[in-house]
């Protein structure tokens, strides 16, 4: 059955099907649609299953059913119990309007309904007005009992490049205290989504502006005021420079890894002495041990780990590749090519990390060189020390000929 037949059947029998939620704010952008939600409104679960006995429900909190692939909920409302993204109580009856149900919702451009049958958008909270003004803003005061939409809205902002209306901070501001109730697996989900959005860097902006960045992201917070040297970073102190690198490397891949890698390159200028600024010596390996610290406090995969360290350990040899002597580039080239950000990814990160004009270009030429210049092209039984002598001196040759 089709979503209209579904909707004509619930119309008959006395209901009202409902497009609800991210499908109709998407619809409005004219964004493409990877979720369809609905909702119903008028009848009952025993009502609802008589009409679509093969439709399969689930859910703890509240029955969801499953027709035909789609989502259909009941009209519902929340009572707070408890602290926590999980402390509510769901009432579900069929005399819950849709008015009722959408003002349950996050935020105003979440809380947009589309009746199915007449195409008519049910819009009480203002949701459209706010799309094209691009505001995220609290659909109603219920915003605080749920202290994930501290980090939905923050997320939404980095998707949707929007900004968040003053009022909503301030909600954001005082559900602070509840973050700390959230599983580090959620923060994660909302973390990956972050880094495919258009610009994460708002993710981090909007939880500062909220004065919630330092509760699961204090190694980010911590580079707030450590200034730079002027000469080589006029955008600022080394956050502003960190969400600058996170955006333009988001802009070229849509690889969440090496996106983390940009946020956390320069991590270790956020325990750089005041009394050494703007400069900040040893800050490569100063980084090492927050990208672990980071990584196991919010149980990121381990190869989010093993890439973070590798970009806070090379990020900077990598932005002196032109002014290296060529055995030096040989050695990092082989360097970077056995770890966990390729040369590929370090090339990326490097040109969005670098202030000089000249744009860095090693991969290519450093992949060629490894698949031209290798052990296959020797003896199997030719003696190691040989081997490698002869590598060296074979790929040094290379490069000579060779204009990177």
């Amino acid at each position: 059955m089709s979503p209209i037949e579904i909707a004509n059947l619930i119309a008959n029998n006395g209901g009202r099907l409902y497009l609800v939620g991210g499908a109709v704010r998407d619809e409005i952008m004219q964004r493409q649609i990877s979720d369809y939600d609905y909702c119903i409104v008028g009848l009952s679960y025993e009502e609802v299953l008589e009409l679509f006995p093969k439709a399969l429900s689930y859910g703890k909190s509240f029955l969801v059913f499953n027709i035909n692939g789609n989502e259909y909920a009941l009209a519902r409302k929340e009572i707070k119990t408890s602290s926590g993204h999980k402390g509510f109580e769901i009432i579900s009856d069929k005399s819950i309007t849709i008015e009722e149900d959408l003002r349950r919702r996050d935020i105003t451009i979440n809380s947009i309904a589309k009746d199915v049958l007449t195409g008519e958008y049910k819009d009480p909270y203002k949701g459209v007005e706010d799309i094209q003004n691009k505001i995220i803003r609290a659909t109603s005061e219920a915003f605080i009992e749920d202290p994930l939409r501290v980090y939905r809205v923050a997320r939404f902002a980095a998707q949707l490049d929007f900004e968040v209306s003053s009022d909503t901070i301030e909600m954001m501001k005082q559900i602070r205290p509840e973050l700390n109730t959230l599983s580090v697996e959620r923060i994660y989900t909302e973390l990956v989504k972050v880094f495919k959005s258009q610009r994460p860097s708002r993710f981090f902006e909007v939880l500062r502006n909220a004065d919630s960045l330092n509760v699961h992201f204090e190694e980010i917070q911590n580079l707030i005021g450590k200034t730079q040297p002027e000469k080589y970073h006029p955008e600022g102190d080394a956050f502003n420079h960190t969400m600058i690198v996170l955006d333009k490397v988001a802009s070229q891949t849509d690889n969440d890894e090496l996106i983390f890698a940009a946020l956390v390159h320069d991590l270790g200028k956020g325990t750089t002495p005041k009394e050494m600024l703007p400069k900040h010596l040893g800050h490569e390996e100063r980084g090492v041990e927050l990208v672990k610290a980071l990584c196991e406090r919010l149980k990121l995969p381990k190869n989010y780990e093993k890439i973070g360290v590798v970009a806070c350990l090379e990020h900077m040899r990598a932005g002196i590749f032109n002014e290296m002597r060529i055995p030096t580039k040989i050695d990092f080239i082989e360097r970077i090519a056995k770890s966990a950000i390729g040369l590929k990814g370090m090339e990326i990160l490097a040109n969005a990390d670098n202030t000089k004009a000249k744009p860095l270009r090693f991969a290519e030429a450093g992949e060629e060189m490894l698949e031209k210049v290798n052990a296959k092209n020797y003896p199997k039984d030719i003696e190691y020390k040989v081997l490698k002598e002869r590598l060296r001196n074979e790929r040094i040759e290379w490069f000579k000929n060779h204009t990177i």
